[in-house]
């Protein structure tokens, strides 16, 4: 009883020094110019069997269900802080995106796994199908916080947030074809449309029930509503699952709609999962790393054969798939270049790659390591680069953008009012007007502004600046008057910043 004790005091200790350790690396991570996620994997991979050996861990079905698990977190985290303004002018080659570009992805790198480590055409389009789609993980780690132009960094959001559909079923599809004798083409098409629609559905009705719930249901406390909101996260993929529908798309579609609608406790909602969905990355990212025998893996055969794939994958897959399923929108060259730079891999390949493991394909050792060492590649490669290849095209915005919300808000418990937060930009209609001429409604009061990191305490003869953060009090019923108010941009401004982004393109 006394040893067991020991035991998992020091398996809590192990787990809190993973943690703090985790948390520095993302602190050196940018400083590095390495994605944070590789940092991640390395802790997992110094941790384990091959490395101090302090914890073994080699089960595929636990590393299954905690990938899965995390993912669902981090697309949630992911879809409410996604703007449907942006998003919906780039849906249609986004999705063109996530459906053909994968195919052809997948058929090139296929191609080429078939001649590069002589397996089976079957065997080879499975390995080309598990690193066929963008990772929303890594994208949405590495997007963050860069000033990439607006269209770019929606359009591979939603990319990410929407193919791993595409992939899971050809995926699926080939171990199907290798584990039975009979395969039913139609019914595999059937199941494809099954999965997206059916996702999509799901998604489209938890996502509005949730937000019509997170905003009538009067809770005890404000610090329930974001474990609210994650419990419908949940609910959406597990229902979507059950009709063996896509439950990672419609927990991406939900979260899109409850991150747009109106929520009164936004900002706990959004601080919580922002958290959460770091601490879902770190675990799985280490778990992963733990999962991988390194001695396995950086051999000189795989390293040799998963190199030449994954500069297949980077140099000819992506941008061929990139630039064909684009051709009918209105890209130019330089965007499609780094649209194809940016299609990252990351944790879905890995999850995915484990799905032969669990089926005791012949050569599933063999695309598991290649898989891995092939993601590697392309965070070390493409995650690290991503700024410089922006500035290199001229890709970069001139007004950065705030990578949460443009407006938050904190509630004030059961009173009827609340405190809003506006980061104010250049576009906005009220840069440059004093506070006595803004107009705000009678029941909303500009409390406190920060500007450059100082506190200015507002009087009517206060202008207001680009950058400026306002701090309004507001009475709900207001709400959507003053927000209308704040977010009214000036349009001379905005046609001339448009003007300006069409020359440098």
């Amino acid at each position: 009883m006394i040893h067991e004790i020991v035991e998992s005091n020091q398996f809590i200790m192990l787990v809190a020094l993973l943690l703090i350790m985790s948390v520095f690396v993302t602190k050196f991570s940018s400083r590095l110019g390495v994605p944070s996620l590789v940092l991640f994997i390395g802790v997992g991979m110094l941790v384990g069997s091959d490395g101090l050996d302090l914890l073994y861990f080699d089960n595929a079905e636990v590393a299954q269900i905690v990938g899965i698990f995390a993912l669902i977190v981090i697309l949630f985290e992911g879809g409410m802080q996604t703007k449907w303004k942006s998003i919906k002018q780039v849906l249609a080659p986004s999705v063109t995106l996530a459906t053909l570009g994968v195919i052809l992805t997948s058929a090139v790198v296929g191609a080429a796994a078939k001649y590069i480590l002589g397996i089976s055409w079957v065997e080879a389009f499975l390995l080309g199908s598990i690193v066929g789609s963008t990772d929303a993980a890594a994208v949405f780690a590495v997007l963050k916080g860069k000033n990439i132009r607006n269209k770019l960094e929606a359009t591979l959001e939603a990319e990410s947030g929407t193919n791993d559909p595409m992939a899971v079923f050809l995926t699926i599809s080939f171990i199907q074809v290798l584990t039975t004798d009979e395969t039913n083409i139609w019914a595999m098409a059937g199941s494809f449309f099954w999965q997206m629609g059916g996702g999509l559905a799901v998604g489209l009705l938890i996502g509005y029930g949730a937000s019509y719930a997170l905003n009538r249901i009067n809770l005890d406390s404000s610090g329930l509503y974001p474990i609210f909101a994650l419990g419908f996260a949940f609910l959406t993929y597990g229902a979507t699952s059950l009709i063996q529908a896509s439950g990672l798309l419609s927990v991406y579609v939900a979260a899109v709609l409850i991150g747009n609608a109106e929520l009164a406790y936004r900002y706990s909602i959004i601080r919580f999962h922002e958290g959460f969905g770091w601490m879902a990355q770190i675990l799985m990212f280490v778990l992963l790393g733990l999962f991988v025998f390194p001695s396995d893996v950086f051999t000189g055969e795989v390293i040799a054969d998963g190199l030449l794939i994954a500069l297949v994958l980077i140099f000819v897959a992506r941008p061929a798939a990139t630039f064909i399923s684009l051709i009918y929108f209105k890209f130019n060259w330089k965007e499609k270049l780094f649209l194809s730079w940016a299609g990252l891999r990351g944790a879905v390949p890995i999850v995915l790659a484990i799905f032969p493991l669990l089926t005791d394909l012949e050569n599933s050792q063999l695309m598991f390591n290649i898989v891995f060492f092939i993601v590697i590649v392309s965070t070390l490669l493409q995650g690290s680069s991503i700024t410089w290849v922006a500035e290199k095209l001229k890709l970069v915005s001139d007004q950065k953008t705030n990578p949460i919300h443009s407006l938050e808000l904190i509630s004030m418990g059961k009173a009827n009012v609340e405190l809003m937060q506006y980061e104010v930009n250049d576009k906005n209609l009220i840069v440059g007007q004093s506070l006595e001429n803004m107009e705000l409604p009678d029941k909303a009061l500009i409390n406190a502004i920060i500007r450059k990191g100082e506190v200015i305490t507002p009087y009517g003869q206060t202008t207001i600046h680009a950058g400026d953060t306002l701090y309004i009090m507001v009475t709900k019923p207001i709400k959507k008057e003053v927000k209308s108010l704040l977010e009214a941009e000036d349009e001379r401004k905005t046609e001339e910043n448009s003007s300006h982004e069409k020359n440098r393109a």
